[in-house]
């Protein structure tokens, strides 16, 4: 796993470290402009990938890579993942839910925590994966969780701490199982 990264995640790397399989079913809460929807897609060919964000463009976008890919097993959902059943996914349908650089972004981490408790299957896994606090290129101006805070957190909504990525210097990576 390469340390200098210059900042940007290495979406391959890290998903080998999650153990994602063919047929899974997955969200990617916030998920931007697809930087992991995609990879997490391509290897999850037999089952589905919930690309969801706030923000229509966004969503747009990965669409857009996707068919250019010809990858056909993602679906966008616009929505609020603050509220609840703002997901607009079924109770226990997920396997695995990735919560990318979205927390630091609300003041309502725990409406997401929740959120992605709810959507997810018995004994299946939340990765989070956040700025680390002090790292020169975290965004400022925002709510930056630290990497025990966020444990805290985690745990807080009934989940088991399972392991620790590597990912990069300037980030941390949780994996918890429900």
């Amino acid at each position: 796993m390469q340390n200098n990264t210059n900042g940007f995640l290495h979406p391959k790397e890290i998903l080998k470290q999650i153990g994602i399989h063919n047929n899974m079913n997955i969200a990617d809460f916030g998920c931007g402009n697809g930087y992991f929807s995609i990879p997490m897609a391509e290897i999850a060919e037999q089952g589905r990938v919930y690309a969801l964000d706030i923000m229509k463009d966004t969503l747009e976008a990965v669409m857009s890579k996707a068919k250019l890919r010809n990858i056909l097993n993602i679906e966008t959902v616009h929505c609020n993942l603050e509220i609840s059943n703002g997901s607009k996914l079924n109770n226990k349908s997920i396997d695995l839910v990735l919560l990318r650089n979205i927390l630091f972004q609300s003041q309502k981490k725990s409406k997401i925590i929740k959120e992605a408790k709810r959507v997810l299957k018995d004994n299946s896994r939340l990765v989070l994966i956040e700025w680390i606090k002090d790292s020169s290129l975290a965004p400022k101006d925002c709510w930056l969780i630290s990497k025990e805070e966020a444990q805290q957190l985690v745990k807080l909504e009934g989940f088991d701490f399972e392991k620790e990525l590597e990912i990069d210097n300037h980030h941390y990576g949780l994996v918890f199982r429900k």
